[in-house]
């Protein structure tokens, strides 16, 4: 296949984005074959680009190899089912979807393995985490004993939540800052680190805006190593913090402010501790710094692989399937809160939709403005 045929699903910040991407060529073996939105004005920004009111009407059609689909999140399991049944390649902005079992029955739904299923997971092309990646896996921390990730600079105004009636509701977004701001972070979490074997989670809900979603959280994370975790967010902070820190056998690692910053001790710790039982030393400790690693080539870099899994089968960066573990990871840390206990996982699927069907049922948000939702403003994460 020379060139595909690409549809995209929302003109919103993101699909919009995508789409003048396409049009310059900036993807190798990709080409803009439709678009479609409800606002005919976002439409009118394409011209000669086959064009559609909805997603449903534009797979119909045909004459697409592929989707990206950059709509709301309660529309992304319904339109990802059917751009699969389709037969089209499907690429999906975050998150998979607002709770896992309908994510699961979302990745259930990718049945042929021809069919190229990935997501925007953008973040991971970063050369920073990419580096942290590589040296945990490498094993060049040792053992991992601790990692403490404070990411509090998604600062939003009230003006910000009461720029669309759907914002930081349970039946518009699903939750708030987990599903909205946070998916990369969760999803790197889990790409370093591994998935943790149980949560427990204090999720503050409208503590510094007037929404009924979280809007600030700190969890505790357990993982199957023995390693802890605390994970910290907020979009009431300012100045916000972005700063992951890695304790670990042969040292700490510190990545904040684009600096990877590696506090490397000359002998483990473990070995420190029982070669020094007799004195109260301390351990020798070298300091490097690397600085220029860069930020990849984020959402283009996930659209050129895309088009080249498709094309010659090259590995995904972001499969979708692994969408699961960060949105299982947000659900937890939710449901955490909810019960007032520690959760578990893998997590009950079918206990957190029921508790977050209570929140939708008995939801009390009112609309603050008649403006409708941006397909792709549900928080599309830019590149730091």
């Amino acid at each position: 296949m020379e060139r595909i045929r690409l549809a995209i699903a929302g003109l919103g910040n993101m699909g919009a984005t995508h789409a003048a991407s396409l049009l310059a060529g900036r993807v190798a073996g990709l080409e803009l074959a439709a678009v479609c939105d409800r606002d005919p004005g976002r439409l009118a920004r394409f011209p000669g680009i086959p064009a559609y009111a909805s997603a449903e009407a534009m797979i119909a059609a045909g004459g697409s190899d592929a989707i990206l689909i950059a709509t709301p999140h309660p529309s992304h399991v319904p339109l990802g089912i059917a751009a699969l049944e389709a037969g089209l390649h499907v690429l999906m902005e975050k998150p998979l979807a607002v709770h896992k079992a309908e994510g699961e029955r979302l990745i259930a739904a990718h049945r042929k393995r021809r069919q190229v299923f990935a997501l925007m997971f953008n973040q991971r092309t970063d050369g920073a985490y990419r580096k942290i990646r590589q040296m945990v896996q490498d094993g060049e921390l040792g053992e991992i004993r601790r990692v403490n990730w404070i990411i509090t600079d998604w600062f939003r105004t009230e003006a910000y939540y009461a720029s669309g009636g759907w914002r930081a509701t349970w039946a518009g977004e699903g939750g708030g800052l987990l599903l909205n701001q946070c998916p990369h972070n969760l999803d790197l979490l889990q790409w370093i680190f591994g998935q943790p074997l149980r949560v427990r989670a204090q999720c503050r809900f409208g503590r510094y805006h007037d929404i009924e979603v979280e809007d600030d959280v700190t969890a505790c994370l357990e993982f199957a190593t023995g390693a802890t975790g605390v994970f910290i967010a907020s979009t009431g902070e300012a100045p916000g913090t972005n700063r992951l820190e890695i304790a670990a056998e042969r040292g700490r690692l510190v990545f904040e402010d684009d600096r990877l910053v590696f506090h490397r001790n000359a002998m483990p710790m473990s070995e420190f501790s029982r070669a020094a039982q007799q004195s109260f030393a301390k351990p020798e400790v070298t300091v490097s710094t690397v600085t220029g690693l860069g930020h990849g080539g984020q959402h283009g870099e996930i659209l050129q692989n895309f088009a080249d899994a498709i094309r010659t089968g090259q590995p995904l960066i972001a499969p979708a399937a692994e969408g699961l573990r960060s949105l299982e990871l947000a659900n937890a840390m939710l449901l955490s809160t909810w019960l007032d206990r520690p959760v578990d996982l893998p997590l009950d699927a079918a206990l957190y939709a029921r508790h977050l069907q209570r929140r939708i049922t008995g939801s009390q948000a009112k609309k603050r403005t008649a403006a409708r939702p941006s397909p792709d403003d549900f928080a599309q994460s830019l590149p730091r």
